[in-house]
């Protein structure tokens, strides 16, 4: 019940922001099972993954997912995900846990500054992707007129170099690395909000899946009594996350999560540094 009920706030927190909150899906695990960070690593991959393939089906529909790029972010990911998961065993559990904490807190300050900065793009949950949305300013990678990504050489590197640093932190954190894609995508090509957050939820998908193969095949256990009910949990949280999305997504609740999330994070490093 334990591992439902933590699977229902993440799925919750992941289907209500924009990028980051899968990242709180190991504290939760932490605090909840009194577990270290590598062992909640694949579980929280797991219901990152589960919720995140409801988001791109969710987000199908609404044509907002450019797949192509998904495809290919998430196959540079696949490459360099295994290395991550084999760092985050090898490193100290503190050493491991204070850079878990040093990032949650800048996904934190940049999910509150975003909030202020771009209050209608807090409104663009992974729960629920719909409308329209202006485009970003980025141009290395060119969208032809009909907003479809225009494929080259230097499009595609940037994406794969995107996917390749995702699956690093991805295997590293046992994140799904919305943090990074959303931010990245936006500042790199003129994509809509709507179609960032609808093509990180693939990405993120896939990303999280390849991240968990990487585990199981480098011989790192997952105890499927607590994961399983965990997914369960997290996919209940993101249809929770469908109905209410609508009427309280918007920046307060971004700050909130921000601010959550931060103090998270100072609770991670206080832990370590005085124990």
């Amino acid at each position: 019940m334990i591992a439902i009920a933590l699977g229902v706030v993440v799925g919750l927190v992941l289907g209500l922001t924009g990028a980051g909150g899968s990242i709180l899906a190991s504290p939760l695990l932490m605090a909840g099972l009194g577990w270290s960070l590598p062992q909640t690593e694949p579980i929280a991959l797991l219901a990152v993954c589960a919720a995140a393939t409801f988001g791109t089906i969710v987000a199908w529909d609404e044509t907002h997912v450019r797949w192509r790029a998904a495809m290919l972010m998430a196959g540079a990911s696949v490459l360099t995900a295994p290395l991550g998961v084999k760092a985050a065993w090898m490193m100290p559990v503190d050493t491991l846990t204070l850079v878990f904490a040093a990032v949650l807190g800048l996904v934190a300050v940049r999910m509150a500054w975003q909030a202020l900065r771009a209050p209608a793009e807090a409104s663009v949950v992974r729960a629920t992707v719909s409308g329209d949305a202006l485009p970003s300013q980025g141009g290395l990678v060119r969208l032809n007129a009909k907003g479809r990504i225009a494929w080259d050489a230097r499009g595609a590197v940037v994406l794969a170099l995107i996917g390749a640093f995702t699956g690093l932190v991805a295997g590293l954190l046992g994140v799904g690395g919305g943090f990074v894609i959303v931010p990245a995508l936006r500042y790199v090509s003129a994509l809509s909000m709507h179609s960032v957050i609808a093509t990180s939820l693939m990405t993120i998908a896939l990303t999280s899946a390849g991240a968990v193969v990487a585990t199981l095949t480098q011989g790192f256990p997952i105890p499927w009594l607590v994961a399983l009910p965990f997914v369960a949990g997290a996919l209940i949280g993101m249809l929770i996350g469908r109905k209410v999305a609508p009427r309280i997504a918007g920046p307060r609740l971004q700050q909130g999560f921000a601010v959550v999330m931060l103090l998270v994070a100072v609770g991670l490093a206080v832990h370590i540094l005085g124990a």
